[in-house]
């Protein structure tokens, strides 16, 4: 098969991947390239000037070096919804097919303005003779899954695959972890951050809810009244201190801890909705990773509060490097959409 290119398209920068054999045990990562994002063209993941945003696929392709132009896409900011639903067990694309008829009060748009799909996870209890299957239910916005792809088309690339963010970070991370553990896996974007509980590789439970690493700058900048350079410096050094620092860092780290207790309060809600599922299994562990989970002493805390054991991810455990790939592993949490997005695929 032909190499393929995963494409997270954040909030300040777009990040690709190259993967060979990227339908094996253990892909190659040929190339990783990332380009900014002018301010204002991507909010919450969804091009909003895609004349804009397809320059930077251009100059992305341009200076990146990759060898094709086919790529996978994906989605997970407001637009999109991820629920757990129960149907009577029929081939797939017969159940596809039915969505449209079955899920409207689900939806927070109406079922003809979405893209739907539907991912099996494991058989149910009969109803009425009726074997069933239950699995999640996948909605987005048709208009925001349409403005990204435009902005990839007009820059010359073809999108094979548009897939669910949390499920690329599924297909990564879950290469490291044990297939007996139930574990949460917590990706803290820039304004997005999800939830995916998974068993054995397959993801039981996902969440998307608003909110991420970007907040904590912007209450920063806004309360201090410094730069975003300035806010992201203290962020990433200093975060939820708890100790060894001066008075005059004090009302910074006052505001970081109001910003991480409101980061951390929602992933416990997530978490506590999660526990209350019928038949849902405890979870054994917490993987964090996005560019939120660089907050200093942010996995210590959540742990505290959620009284799961929390570790970092560690996206490079399931993939090789190409020689010319990356000299290190430091930017091994920016590319994890990416990668995952590529991972499993076919050109």
């Amino acid at each position: 098969m032909g190499n393929i290119v995963g494409v997270d398209i954040g909030h300040r920068s777009l990040r690709a991947v190259e993967l060979q054999n990227a339908d094996r045990p253990k892909p190659v990562v040929l190339r990783y390239h990332e380009v900014p994002l002018p301010e204002g063209s991507v909010r919450r993941g969804e091009v909003v000037d895609a004349n804009t945003v397809a320059t930077s696929f251009k100059r992305l392709w341009s200076t990146g070096g990759f060898s094709t132009k086919n790529i996978v896409l994906g989605m997970g900011g407001p637009s999109v919804i991820a629920r757990e639903l129960t149907v009577q067990r029929m081939p797939l694309d017969r159940i596809r097919e039915a969505l449209p008829f079955q899920v409207q009060e689900l939806l927070p748009m109406p079922a003809a303005d979405a893209v739907l799909d539907f991912y099996p996870v494991a058989e149910a209890a009969p109803v009425n003779g009726a074997e069933m299957v239950t699995g999640l239910l996948v909605a987005a916005a048709k208009s925001a899954v349409g403005a990204n792809v435009a902005a990839a088309t007009a820059a010359g690339l073809n999108p094979v695959r548009v897939d669910l963010i949390p499920f690329a970070i599924t297909r990564l991370l879950t290469r490291s972890v044990d297939a007996r553990e139930v574990v949460a896996l917590v990706n803290i974007g820039a304004e997005t951050t999800t939830v995916t509980v998974v068993k054995g590789g397959v993801p039981y439970f996902v969440r998307l809810t608003p909110g991420g690493g970007e907040d904590v700058t912007r209450m920063l900048q806004s309360r201090l009244e410094i730069t975003r350079d300035q806010a992201e410096h203290v962020k990433h050094t200093r975060g939820l201190a708890t100790s060894d620092f001066t008075a005059e860092e004090r009302p910074a780290i006052e505001v970081m801890y109001e910003a991480g207790n409101e980061l951390i309060g929602g992933l416990r809600n997530t978490l506590q909705y999660y526990a209350s599922i019928q038949g849902a299994e405890r979870i054994d562990r917490m993987v964090l990773t996005g560019g939120g989970a660089r907050l200093h002493n942010l996995a210590r805390f959540l742990g505290d509060a959620t009284g799961i054991q929390v570790a970092p991810a560690q996206p490079m455990a399931g993939l090789a490097l190409g020689k010319k790939a990356l000299a290190s592993e430091e930017v091994a949490t920016d590319l994890t959409v990416a990668a995952g997005l590529a991972i499993g695929q076919r050109a």
